[in-house]
C-alpha cells in the first residue's frame, strides 16, 4: 500500500514538472530562455518545451509598440530662459535578447536619455524658436534616441513634446503680446473696412455724376434734335407757302395773258399793287413818273370795270 502511494505521488510530481516545462508564447510576445544561467534561445509565438531544472525563462518580452509619458523636465534655452517640458516616447522592442541583456532598466535609461537629449537640443535654441519648432525638436530627438537605444534592442518610432511650460512671467508677457497683436489686427481690419467703405461711396458718387452728365447730354441732344426738326418743319412750311404764293401769282399772270389783257390792264394791276402797299404802315410812297401819267386812265378803267 505504501508503494502505491509513493508511486502516485511521484506520478503527480512528474506531471507537475512536465506541465511546468510546457510553455505557450502568446502573440506579439517573446521569451528569452537561459540554460544553466547562459542565454540559450528566444522563443517566438507558439508551443515550446524546456528541459526541466536546466532551462529557465529569463525574461518575457512584449513586442507591441509601447508608450511612455515622462514627467516634465527642466531645460534652459539659449537665451537663458528656464522652462519645463514633458515628452511622450513611442518605442518598440525589436531584439528580445539585446533588450534582456543590453541595459539593466530600459525604461529608466530611455527617460534619462530623453532628458539629456532634450536639454542638448533646447540649449541651442532661443525661447521663441523653441515654442514654434516642435516638429524640428521631435525629429531631432527621435533620431538621437533611435541611435542610442539600438544596442538595447529598442527602436524609437516617435517622440512628441506634450507640454512646454515657460515661467509665469514669460507667460504673462506672451499673453500681453498676443492681446496687443489681436488689437493691432482688429484696428487694421477696422481701418481697411472704413477705407473700402469710403472708396465704395466715392465710386458711387462718381458713377452717379457720370450718369447725371450722360442723362443731361442725352437730354440736350434730344432738345437740339427736336428744335432742329421744328425749324426744318417751319422752313418747309414757309417754303411751301412761298411756293404757293408764287404759284398763285404765276397762275394769275398766266390767266391775264390768256385773257388777252393789254398794256393798260397791266398798268392798272401795277397800281393795285401800289394800293396794297399803301395800305401798310408806310407813311410815304414814292410813285414813278411814268405811272403818274396814267392815273387818269386808271380811274377811268376802274369806272368801266365796275
Amino acid at each position: 500500500m505504501g508503494g502505491i502511494i509513493a508511486f502516485v505521488v511521484l506520478l503527480i510530481l512528474a506531471l507537475i514538472v512536465l506541465m511546468s516545462c510546457i510553455k505557450i508564447v502568446p502573440q506579439a510576445h517573446a521569451y528569452v530562455v537561459e540554460r544553466l544561467g547562459a542565454y540559450q534561445q528566444t522563443w517566438s509565438v507558439g508551443l515550446h518545451i524546456k528541459v526541466p531544472f536546466i532551462d529557465t525563462v529569463a525574461k518575457r518580452v512584449n513586442l507591441k509598440e509601447q508608450v511612455v509619458d515622462f514627467a516634465p523636465q527642466p531645460v534652459i534655452t539659449k537665451d537663458n530662459v528656464t522652462m519645463r517640458i514633458d515628452t511622450v516616447v513611442f518605442f518598440q522592442i525589436t531584439d528580445p535578447k539585446l533588450f534582456a541583456y543590453g541595459v539593466e532598466n530600459p525604461i529608466m535609461a530611455i527617460e534619462n536619455l530623453t532628458a539629456t537629449t532634450l536639454r542638448n537640443i533646447i540649449g541651442e535654441m532661443e525661447l521663441d524658436q523653441t515654442l514654434t519648432s516642435r516638429e524640428v525638436i521631435n525629429t531631432k530627438m527621435r533620431a538621437s534616441l533611435d541611435i542610442a537605444t539600438d544596442p538595447w534592442g529598442i527602436k524609437v518610432n516617435r517622440v512628441e513634446l506634450k507640454n512646454i511650460i515657460p515661467p509665469a512671467a514669460i507667460q504673462d508677457a506672451m499673453e500681453k503680446q498676443m492681446k496687443a497683436e489681436r488689437e493691432r489686427r482688429e484696428a487694421i481690419l477696422r481701418a481697411e473696412g472704413e477705407k473700402k467703405s469710403t472708396i465704395l461711396v466715392a465710386e458711387g458718387q462718381k458713377e452717379s455724376a457720370i450718369l447725371e452728365a450722360e442723362a443731361e447730354k442725352q437730354s440736350a441732344i434730344l432738345r437740339a434734335e427736336a428744335q432742329k426738326e421744328r425749324m426744318i418743319r417751319e422752313a418747309e412750311g414757309e417754303a411751301e407757302a412761298i411756293l404757293k404764293v408764287q404759284q398763285a401769282t404765276a397762275d394769275g399772270i398766266r390767266m391775264i395773258r390768256e385773257a388777252g389783257a393789254d398794256e393798260a390792264v397791266l398798268k392798272i394791276k401795277s397800281l393795285e399793287a401800289f394800293e396794297r402797299a399803301a395800305d401798310g404802315q408806310a407813311t410815304k410812297i414814292i410813285i414813278p413818273s411814268e405811272i403818274q401819267g396814267i392815273a387818269g386812265l386808271a380811274a377811268s378803267a376802274k369806272e368801266i370795270l365796275k
